[in-house]
């Protein structure tokens, strides 16, 4: 069932959406698919020389997860506006000690309605939100606005 302008009020949070862990192989798939092989993604010789522990997920990729979390709540039709910026790297999982990985590798995206307004004949929200690892650290911050049937 969809999501009615009168089903949400000022303070509501949208649900909860947590990914499944970020490995290695979702970062070459992504690479694939947007073009964007920059080293910090995929090369441990390049990562060693600039003094980091670990290749990092591509932003754009923790933001695509976010807007997954979004269209999962609302019908990607009634998007008007996404917007983002991003806080911090993002680490893929160890698949040989996973256990001990997942919890920054795993992105958790939460949001709370913060406006509703009538704007070009449309019944619209704000919802600001936020994607964090399961350590607590920001990743990306922004907003979204969405027109409600």
């Amino acid at each position: 069932m969809a999501i009615t302008y009168d089903d949400v009020k000022i303070g509501d949070t949208i649900p909860t959406y947590t990914s499944a862990p970020i490995t290695r192989t979702h970062l070459v798939r992504y690479a694939g698919a947007s073009g964007d092989f920059n080293p910090l993604h995929h090369d441990e010789s390049f990562i060693k020389m600039i003094g980091m522990d670990n290749v990092i997920a591509h932003g754009m990729l923790i933001m695509g997860i976010t807007g997954e979390a979004i269209t999962s709540w609302i019908d990607q039709r009634n998007l008007r506006s996404f917007n983002a910026r991003f806080l911090s790297m993002t680490e893929p999982a160890d698949l040989n000690d996973m256990e001990h990985t997942t919890g920054r590798a795993t992105i958790t995206i939460s949001g709370k309605i913060v406006k509703k307004y009538e704007e070009n004949g449309e019944k619209r929200i704000k919802c600001d939100i936020v994607a964090k690892d399961a350590l607590g650290s920001r990743k990306l911050a922004g907003f979204f606005i969405a027109a409600l049937p």
